[in-house]
């Protein structure tokens, strides 16, 4: 057997562990719904807003508006940036009744909850309610990835748009800059 076959059968048994492929940092980070998918139900535990304290299913609530739901699992000054651009925008979309949402995952949502709000004072978001899933690998139907920090999900009439996903230290200015640019494709009358 050669070096070649070797390394052939090495990247067969690591993909085939479990099931799952374990890639590089290198590779883009893929989680949860996939364009065309329908996000499904779930509720988290609100930290900001008129509902704060209660559990909230906004994909519910939303039906075929267009939404942007961010699933986080940390409170990182780029994802601040992220959600305070898009609080920003919400007012010049108001007219296709966009919605936004931000859904922390963790296990533990009281402890989390103080630093959610804090965190949201320090990144001046006024207008997108911050929840808090109360299991750190969020909604099952979702599929979020173990290493993926932050998954955007932008979608209208119950379908998935757009699909950004980052590890941490993935979500710079730039990829920033093109989830807001994806905004007018489900905000847009077609």
């Amino acid at each position: 057997m050669t070096f070649k076959s070797h390394s052939i059968y090495v990247v067969v048994a690591l993909c085939s562990v479990g099931g799952r492929c374990f890639l590089s940092a290198d590779e883009p980070c893929k989680s949860g719904l996939q364009t065309g998918q329908r996000p499904g139900p779930y509720s988290a535990v609100q930290a900001t807003g008129p509902q704060r304290g209660q559990s909230c299913c906004y994909i519910c609530e939303t039906a075929d508006k267009p939404a942007a739901v961010i699933f986080a699992r940390s409170l990182s000054d780029s994802l601040g940036k992220l959600v305070h651009e898009i609080d920003r925008a919400l007012p010049q979309f108001k007219a296709s009744g966009l919605r936004a949402w931000v859904t922390f995952l963790s296990d533990d949502q009281p402890t989390l909850d103080a630093k959610v709000v804090k965190w949201s004072q320090d990144h001046a978001i006024r207008n997108v309610p911050l929840g808090v899933f109360e299991e750190a690998s969020g909604p099952p139907s979702y599929r979020l990835a173990e290493d993926a920090d932050v998954t955007v999900l932008l979608f209208v009439r119950q379908q998935v748009v757009l699909n950004f996903a980052f590890r941490t230290g993935e979500l710079t200015e730039a990829r920033i800059a093109g989830i807001l640019k994806g905004l007018p494709q489900i905000t847009t009358k077609k």
